[in-house]
């Protein structure tokens, strides 16, 4: 994948996000046509459940989520007792989770994000919203690591 490609992916991302979709969605949405998934509903659906850190716990960060669902895609054993694939891919998600760590310090919504977990229900997206979360660049980022890994 060249640079240039990364990067319209990376800006897919920020505008998923911009949207109103969570990290996890821009993300996975972002790149999901890669491995077949060509329908925007269930790329947004299968990614829904991990914004704001896993059900807004402020756990892991949605747009790494966004990233390991990818690799599940990408490596991930449909076989149960493939113990070599799930080494594999348990292995490229930890590659994954390491350089996104060593990215933005750490791998946690509450850190990233300097909030902690206040309920179900999601803040309004507004100009503030915006400019108080480092989460457009957090799923650029994490579409620019899963990427160039490919």
């Amino acid at each position: 994948m060249t640079e240039q490609e990364i990067q319209q992916r990376q800006e897919r991302a920020r505008e998923l996000f911009h949207l109103g979709y969570n990290c996890s969605q821009s993300v996975f949405a972002a790149c999901a046509d890669l491995f077949g998934i060509t329908d925007l509903d269930t790329a947004l659906k299968v990614s829904a459940s991990f914004g704001g850190g896993i059900g807004r716990m402020r756990l892991t960060c949605g747009a790494a989520s966004g990233m390991f669902l990818l690799e599940g895609l990408r490596s991930g054993s449909a076989t149960p007792h493939d113990a070599e694939g799930k080494k594999a891919n348990y292995a490229a998600v930890q590659d994954l989770a390491k350089a996104f760590i060593q990215e933005n310090g750490a791998l946690d919504c509450a850190t990233l994000s300097g909030m902690s977990a206040d309920g179900p229900a999601p803040e309004a997206r507004t100009e503030a919203y915006y400019h108080k979360r480092p989460c457009a660049d957090l799923v650029a980022g994490a579409v620019k690591i899963f990427l160039e890994r490919l």
